[in-house]
């Protein structure tokens, strides 16, 4: 499966009438949500376009790493750690 992270201008004070393509959906702050599917990311992107109003602001991306965040709803950083792959350690030093 793959988190879908979508952020929209609009207000979505209610997951439960957002219906689509995904398992799970979780607001993480206003207008930003998370969604689980094992669809692509064009049907992700359609199914949320298709129930905000025609003039809302849109942008879809697959998360293939946990994102690094603060100030999200609580609950967020688990449920991203617990669905996406966790971001390497260490690595080259900048100079």
């Amino acid at each position: 499966m793959t988190v879908y992270l979508a952020w929209t201008s609009e207000d979505l004070p209610d997951l439960a009438d957002l219906e689509g393509p995904w398992h799970e959906a979780l607001l993480v702050a206003p207008g930003l949500i998370a969604v689980e599917s094992t669809e692509s990311l064009s049907a992700v992107y359609h199914a949320i376009k298709w129930s905000l109003r025609r003039e809302a602001s849109l942008i879809v991306v697959p998360l293939h790493q946990t994102p690094k965040s603060r100030g999200m709803a609580p609950g967020t950083t688990i449920w991203l750690r617990e669905r996406t792959a966790r971001q390497p350690t260490g690595g080259a030093r900048q100079a």
